[in-house]
């Protein structure tokens, strides 16, 4: 009957864990199950890549420029000239050196904006192999982080589990504001620019296939009170016309007209000479989407940088670098949990030819600069301070 003079127990709070706390809201429902990518990724590389120019070009200036980077390994003292991390990241595996993995990485985030490089190994890892993106799903678990990554191939399924340690595959992804998992590639952006694009090259082979020149109307004049054609004769006329007078092997071929008709060729409509101009401002979305500058893709009508060296400037200044120094990152933090040591990859700016009066600019302010230290010199020009 004294309980209500007994003070309450304090209750002992929980250990503290870290967690998201909007990650179970975000996996609700879906626990345990694959997260699939909101666009079909195959069919985008199929029309925007393997069938696009434009896009192909894109793709592969991109991820050529940033998989020649050279790179450099280093900690927060140190340059390394020999590391194990260095061996394996330029000779990844048996097939491929350290500019093909790269490019392989940089393409996938082009077209897909997903990279999935695959550790190979017991303990350390003793390879590295770049997973095509549309084979891979992620798994998220119960509190909205991945928990195994589903490489599926055919009716096989092979599951990297996510657990204890370090991970056995480094997702890179871009930035997609509606999705938790995945990454928006460019070639998603520029989806409706590259659809134009290929509509506008298919037209073009079909004028191509008509002797290269719009079609003409064939008139019939009619004779004895006939206004049409009777069936068999418009059957044997537009029979004569595809075997005698379409393609590129009957261009200039005369025609012999009898019975009435008459030829009456047309000329190119307003539409008609607006239709390259469409196609030329869908190259340069395609190219806006990617971040590579027209002027270095070869489009008529830009003159957005005064010569061909700025706009190879700003193409490594605004889209090679920022991409490379992502994906670097990314692989330092995942290939520094394997080998139990903090390194970094970072791409070595003194190397890149089309930064070289830029990095020669940077180096004189620098080193004129007498207000700083040797230290905070090196740590401006991205040198380790400890040499």
């Amino acid at each position: 009957m004294f309980d209500f003079l007994k003070r309450p127990r304090p209750v002992e709070a929980p250990p503290e864990q870290k967690a998201s706390a909007a990650g179970p809201v975000i996996a609700y429902g879906t626990a345990g199950r694959v997260a699939w990518t909101p666009r079909d990724a195959v069919s985008l590389t199929r029309s925007g890549f393997i069938g696009n120019p434009v896009g192909f070009r894109c793709v592969r200036l991109i991820a050529e420029a940033a998989g020649a980077l050279p790179l450099v390994l280093q900690d927060g003292t140190r340059r390394f000239d020999s590391h194990p991390v260095l061996r394996l990241v330029q000779r990844p595996n048996a097939a491929q050196g350290r500019a093909e993995l790269f490019e392989a990485i940089y393409a996938q985030l082009c077209l897909s904006g997903n990279a999935y490089v695959e550790a190979a190994g017991s303990g350390r890892p003793a390879e590295l192999h770049v997973l095509r993106s549309d084979r891979v799903s992620v798994v998220p678990g119960s509190d909205g982080w991945p928990v195994a990554y589903d490489y599926t191939v055919g009716a096989k399924t092979h599951r990297f589990a996510v657990g204890e340690g370090p991970a056995a595959v480094c997702h890179v992804r871009s930035f997609h504001p509606q999705d938790d998992h995945y990454g928006l590639s460019p070639m998603q952006a520029a989806a409706g620019a590259m659809d134009v694009h290929n509509a506008a090259s298919r037209w073009s082979k079909a004028l191509l296939d008509n002797a290269a020149r719009p079609s003409g109307a064939i008139v019939y004049g009619g004779g004895e009170g006939q206004g049409t054609l009777t069936q068999a004769q418009y059957d044997r006329l537009l029979g004569e016309m595809e075997s005698h007078h379409q393609g590129a092997r009957n261009a200039g071929r005369p025609m012999l007209l009898e019975g009435g008709l008459d030829w009456k060729p047309m000329g190119f409509s307003p539409s008609d000479m607006e239709f390259q101009k469409t196609k030329e401002a869908a190259a340069r979305e395609i190219a806006l989407a990617f971040g590579v500058p027209p002027m270095l893709l070869g489009i008529p009508g830009d003159a957005t940088y005064a010569n061909y060296a700025e706009a190879n400037r700003a193409f490594y200044r605004l889209t090679v670098l920022p991409l490379a120094g992502r994906v670097t990152a990314a692989l330092s933090h995942w290939l520094s949990a394997h080998f139990s040591e903090l390194v970094e990859l970072v791409p070595d700016l003194d190397g890149v030819p089309a930064l070289a009066a830029e990095r020669e600019a940077q180096w004189r302010r620098v080193a004129e600069a007498d207000f700083l230290s040797p230290a905070e010199k090196r740590a401006l020009l991205g040198l380790p301070v400890g040499e």
